[in-house]
């Protein structure tokens, strides 16, 4: 989860701005990978160089580092330690092979990462991207282990389905800021950007993870694995299982709280009660503490689970996600830091009176910002004021088209400025290098589909 948070004015000239990103980006990179720093450190190491070369002080680089990884903790640290306790009571309690056992014994292998990528869609429609992830790794874990299939083979389109989603389709916020700015028409744009998410999680999960599978190759983590105490092997739940309806319900729940806000925003009035108890039940926090609290008893207590396995599940749920807490938290303080020198406002101005067409220009607007600042929600608002002015000359379909430019664009390259980038990272246990090649060719891939499909729609549109 991203803070909206915009830039004021450039910090430096662009003789500054651009080499102070260049060489905060290259600095992370080289430090990770040749001299095996831990990436914490890194990311603040990087921060420091950006603020210094940007001609930020050194108090106030370290004021924004310590803005982005605040909120960056605050937006998505308890959210993290939800999601692990789900995913630990999922996998103890038999819940998750429950699930898996169904998604591989009704989908051949040659159909899984199809049915992996709608999962991923579906939980993806009224979810941030990094809850979505939370409540997926779970799943994608165990069915890469069960199915012996490789775990890029069957995340990446999960990956696909929840990106895609958090881009292009309202609730979304950077989408529903950018229908605000826009003033375009939110029931359309909606349905214009499931036309654009279907094929563009096709070809972006199931296909191109085809292809990335050969590419990178790596032992799927052992996380979320309920081991026997005494083997330190993995258990075979011989014990009852909770049963797949109530395993179903327990991890859909915080997806129908989360959506039900997301429709009463829509068609409720504001200040209504059933309004406000929906808006309260699906906040992201709320709605997935409550998940673990049911789940304690439907999955824990449904597998004959005692209070004490209950207790000690979620007791070891905690220290496995400390390192990569830290290391997102960082990835949005170095975020903060790039946004706080202005080299957004600085890639706006670039592009503002370029002669591009409107929907090519919102989407180069946005990738630029999106490389430059790592966060889609600020490359979404950030092109969305931009391109406010051009609207006027603009009809309803043409207007929501360039919403779903912008949200395409966002998405482009997630590279070391994303904290998307270093969860992806930690979950699947790859290298920087394998991220890319996975994690970071998928979200271009993504942006560039996103942008030919609307493009094909303006056409007929």
């Amino acid at each position: 989860m991203h803070s909206i948070v915009l830039a004021a004015a450039p910090a430096a000239s662009s003789g500054r701005l651009v080499p102070a990103a260049l060489a905060g980006i290259a600095l992370i990179v080289i430090l990770i990978t040749y001299f095996k720093v831990h990436p914490f450190l890194s990311l603040t190491l990087g921060s420091l160089l950006v603020g210094a070369i940007a001609g930020l002080s050194m108090a106030d680089t370290v004021d924004a580092f310590g803005k982005g990884f605040g909120d960056t903790a605050a937006g998505v640290g308890a959210l993290i330690a939800f999601g692990a306790m789900f995913g630990k009571l999922l996998a103890d309690s038999g819940g998750a092979d429950q699930i898996v056992d169904t998604i591989i014994g009704r989908t051949g292998r040659r159909l899984l990462p199809w049915a992996m990528a709608l999962v991923g869609a579906l939980i993806g429609l009224p979810m941030f991207f990094e809850i979505g992830l939370v409540l997926l790794v779970p799943v994608i874990l165990l069915v890469a282990r069960r199915a012996q299939m490789s775990i890029i083979a069957v995340g990446v389109p999960a990956l696909a389905g929840l990106s895609a989603m958090h881009g292009l389709v309202p609730p979304h916020p950077g989408p529903l800021v950018a229908i605000d700015a826009l003033k375009a028409d939110l029931g359309l744009t909606l349905g214009l950007g499931i036309l654009v998410a279907l094929p563009t999680v096709a070809l972006s999960g199931p296909v191109f993870a085809r292809y990335a599978s050969r590419w990178v190759d790596v032992t799927t983590p052992e996380l979320y694995v309920s081991t026997d105490k005494d083997t330190g092997d993995e258990k075979d739940e011989g014990r009852r299982r909770p049963s797949f309806p109530a395993t179903l319900l327990t991890v859909l729940l915080p997806v129908v709280l989360m959506l039900g806000k997301a429709v009463a925003d829509i068609v409720l009035d504001e200040g209504g009660r059933l309004r406000t108890v929906l808006d309260n039940l699906g906040t992201p926090l709320v709605a997935l503490l409550i998940a673990v609290v049911v789940a304690m008893f439907t999955l824990g207590l449904g597998a004959g689970m005692n209070r004490e396995s209950i207790s000690t599940s979620l007791t070891q749920s905690l220290p496995p996600i400390a390192g990569p807490l830290l290391i997102v938290a960082a990835g949005g303080g170095f975020k903060q830091t790039l946004v706080s020198t202005g080299i957004g406002e600085l890639v706006a101005d670039w592009v503002k009176d370029s002669g591009f067409s409107v929907l090519f220009l919102a989407w180069l607007v946005a990738v630029l910002i999106r490389l430059a600042t790592g966060s889609a929600t600020v490359a979404t608002v950030t092109a969305a004021g931009i391109l406010a002015p051009l609207v006027t000359s603009l009809d309803s379909g043409e207007t929501s088209l360039l919403v779903l430019a912008i949200g395409a664009g966002s998405l482009f390259f997630s590279h070391v400025n994303d904290a998307g980038f270093w969860l992806v990272k930690e979950y699947f246990g790859l290298s920087v290098g394998q991220t890319i090649k996975t994690w970071s060719l998928m979200e271009t891939v993504i942006s560039v589909c996103g942008l030919v499909f609307v493009l094909l729609l303006n056409l007929v549109v």
